[in-house]
């Protein structure tokens, strides 16, 4: 083979490389596209009707709405998240924080009020029927479940955004898909943190009111936010309006209250980022650092805004010295070097520290101690119960053990007592239980004669019980 030839040969080679990766890259990005594109299957017409309709809020829905907050309050009360999932189910609150994001992203005013005017009534009215619910309730103890909804995190953000793109891409698609729209109203959880903030007011403690209605407002922002982005992206159409000034102004205050709402949730969601990235390094420097033997740790606590993480210790005192060194690999940690930490030690005779130690770490132990005391006495509690009731089928099984012996002392005069009890028998391959009675008679009876009676007992009990495997002997 010449040189041309074989230059030839190889040009060939690279260009059938070249249109294969092509073909193949083209059938990947052509599989990609019809796996994910949503917008053949979009009917934007319906969808905004559809969620102009959920925005009303009277009637029928004003009813819902109270009676799905005084099931929720009930669940938040007696910490059952069962009940608070199916108030959840049940309430209307969706409707209006989708309009909100619906009506700013095609410009239509109209329904931007109506949604904000429908959304502060249902607020008004969730928070105001919880109030009532936790004032007149007897039961006011601070519930983990209540507790969980004082205060916001990065998950609650997370679970807004994704869920609110969920929720308005189930909208959106032809035949709406229910089950999406249900599992998005249980996992965003609109309604504890309203009736959350209901209990703040109930019991005076507005940091529980405001740490839950804050809860709340970015639930709902992140919602709106996210059917604002998607009805942007699948292109809905705008509102037309005839006077061109009036649709330039309009599309002006849509545009400006997207940016008042987009900016303010951008840095919320990086300052809860923070806030969790610095827990979660503070934990795992304290987990992996702070160690002393004869010392065990009781309570750690970050505080994000002051920079600072808390240890407190009891056992065997801890030298400065140690303490120096786990502050000097605190200030070399990445992400860490500005924070400062803490040590509180049972040993330390200090009025501060004896006076944390004995309310927040008592406290703290205390409670641990009754959690785990609770539980395993309900664990024996269960075990007692079902240990009694396996006694009480060995033991009568259903067998009306008085009147069967009334009816054997009727037919045999000589019969002085009868027993009756389960035995287990085994023959190595499988256990059986047996029911067993014992019977005693006259001295006067004959060996022969005590052998007849019982063998007729045994028969007659067979037939009456409709059991084949019955014992009598006697005592």
């Amino acid at each position: 083979m010449d040189i041309n030839s074989q230059n030839n040969s190889e040009n060939n080679s690279a260009v059938n490389l070249k249109n294969s990766a092509q073909s193949t890259f083209h059938n990947i990005k052509k599989f990609m596209t019809e796996l994910l594109d949503i917008r053949h299957d979009t009917d934007t017409e319906t969808t905004v009707e559809e969620i102009k309709k959920e925005i009303s809020f009277k009637a029928h829905n004003a009813w819902i709405l109270i009676f799905s907050i005084f099931v929720a309050s009930i669940g938040l009360n007696v910490s059952s998240a069962a009940v608070v999932i199916g108030a959840m189910l049940i309430s209307p609150l969706m409707g209006p924080i989708v309009g909100v994001g619906m009506s700013v992203a095609i410009n239509d005013v109209d329904t931007l009020k109506r949604s904000l005017v429908n959304l502060g009534v249902m607020i008004l009215l969730s928070v105001l029927t919880a109030y009532l619910y936790f004032l007149l309730s007897p039961l006011t103890k601070l519930t983990p479940e209540l507790e969980a909804r004082t205060y916001p995190t990065i998950l609650d953000v997370l679970v807004a955004i994704f869920g609110g793109l969920a929720l308005i891409v189930a909208k959106t698609k032809k035949g709406t898909i229910a089950s999406v729209i249900f599992g998005v109203a249980i996992a965003t959880a609109l309604m504890p943190p309203l009736c959350t903030a209901g209990y703040g007011l109930a019991v005076g403690n507005m940091e529980y009111f405001f740490g839950a209605f804050y809860l709340f407002t970015i639930n709902s922002i992140f919602i709106a936010l996210s059917t604002f982005l998607v009805a942007k992206l699948l292109g809905f159409p705008l509102v037309r309006y005839a006077n061109s000034q009036r649709r330039k102004r309009i599309s002006q205050i849509a545009t400006t209250i997207a940016i008042v709402v987009m900016i303010p949730s951008a840095l919320l969601f990086w300052e809860l980022l923070n806030k969790e990235i610095f827990v979660t390094n503070a934990t795992s420097f304290v987990n992996e650092t702070v160690h002393h033997e004869g010392t065990e740790m009781l309570k750690v606590a970050s505080d994000y805004d002051a920079k600072m993480i808390e240890v407190y210790l009891i056992g065997r005192p801890v030298s400065l010295d140690v303490i120096s060194s786990w502050q000097s690999k605190l200030e070399n940690t990445e992400k860490l070097k500005e924070v400062k930490l803490k040590i509180y030690q049972g040993a330390d005779q200090s009025s501060e520290i004896s006076e944390r130690l004995s309310t927040e770490v008592r406290a703290g132990i205390l409670s641990d101690l009754y959690t785990k005391n609770q539980e395993v006495l309900q664990s024996k509690e269960t075990q007692i119960q079902f240990l009694e009731n396996q006694l009480a089928k060995m033991t009568t099984a259903g067998i009306p053990f008085d009147n069967l012996s009334k009816e054997i002392k009727i037919n045999y005069q000589n019969l002085t007592s009868i027993s009756y009890s389960y035995t287990l028998k085994s023959n190595f391959l499988k256990v059986d239980t047996i029911p067993q009675f014992k019977v005693s008679w006259d001295e006067n009876l004959t060996r022969e004669q005590k052998k007849a009676k019982q063998n007729a007992i045994k028969e007659w009990l067979k037939f009456r019980l409709k059991m084949d495997k019955i014992e009598v002997s006697e005592f």
